[in-house]
């Protein structure tokens, strides 16, 4: 059983910067897959980034491309996502995600944190 926990989440003014961090717990072998989303009040979760353990190769959504950063520690036990350049538009509630396998639906979630950004 893998369990998810995020920090980091906070207010912070339009052209700043935040770091989230997700700490994993369980076997790395059910994080083949670690990814960032965020949801706002009436949408749906939307894929951030995602990172692939083997390869360490990554994928952002477009909206977030050149200003978010998401790597893993050594071990993959603790995931981050370098928040830059933040807009009022990336203010949602950002969910930490884990997947054994290389495709498909996440198995594991955080519970969130939250991002607020003031313009």
């Amino acid at each position: 059983q893998v369990q998810l926990k995020e920090t980091g989440g906070g207010l912070v003014q339009a052209g700043g910067s935040l770091r989230l961090s997700c700490v994993a717990s369980g076997s790395v072998y059910s994080r083949y897959r670690m990814a960032w989303f965020r949801q706002t009040p009436g949408n749906e979760r939307e894929l951030v980034a995602v990172l692939r353990r083997p390869t360490g190769s990554t994928t952002y959504a477009a909206s977030v491309k050149g200003r978010f950063t998401i790597s893993t520690d050594n071990d993959f036990k603790t995931c981050y996502l370098q928040m830059n350049d933040l807009k009022p538009e990336d203010a949602a509630v950002y969910y930490c995600a884990a997947s054994s396998g290389g495709s498909g639906p996440f198995d594991y979630w955080g519970q969130g944190t939250q991002v607020t950004v003031s313009s």
